[in-house]
């Protein structure tokens, strides 16, 4: 595995950060890669590298990007290559939302299977960390998991109009 990155102290090295997490988890291959945040704004979804490695690495069997966020509103209007690309791919690519009551509390985070995650742990003044402790992860993934459970199909991959 690629080596961990600095610790998160910036937007850049927040969105480096968040590079370095999905390119090991596509060397990996990792099965499922978890991305949490309130609405995504600062991830890097537009990037080229990023939907050209994504599109690889879903084409391997039984793989699955799921995403959770209090909103997708931003979303088209920030990454509309993303949006776009994720028509392609509703198959394999989840978006969730969570109830009110716990949408609130959503970390910024991106898990791969239970062996990294990178985490903006202070979105104010850009603090985070990426792990790729086991023991560290596995509370989180289970913690993920179990919004999951409580959330909502959210962010359709098509637009209806009338």
């Amino acid at each position: 595995m690629n080596p961990a990155p600095p610790p998160i102290d910036s937007p850049a090295s927040f969105a480096a950060a968040l590079r370095w997490g999905f390119d090991a988890a596509f060397a990996q291959p990792a099965r499922r890669i978890v991305c949490v945040d309130g609405d995504f704004a600062a991830w890097p979804l537009d990037a080229p590298a990023l939907l050209e490695g994504l599109t690889a690495w879903l084409r391997l069997p039984q793989r699955r990007l799921v995403l959770l966020a209090r909103s997708y509103d931003e979303v088209p209007r920030r990454w509309p290559r993303f949006t776009a690309w994720r028509r392609d791919w509703v198959h394999a690519v989840e978006a969730w939302q969570p109830p009110d009551d716990l949408a609130a509390d959503l970390p910024t985070l991106l898990l791969a299977d239970t062996t990294l995650s990178v985490q903006l742990l202070d979105a104010l003044r850009w603090r985070g960390r990426s792990c790729t402790d086991a023991r560290e992860i596995h509370p989180w993934s289970e913690h993920i998991d179990a919004l999951l459970q409580q959330s909502s199909p959210a962010f359709s991959a098509e637009t209806l109009g009338l």
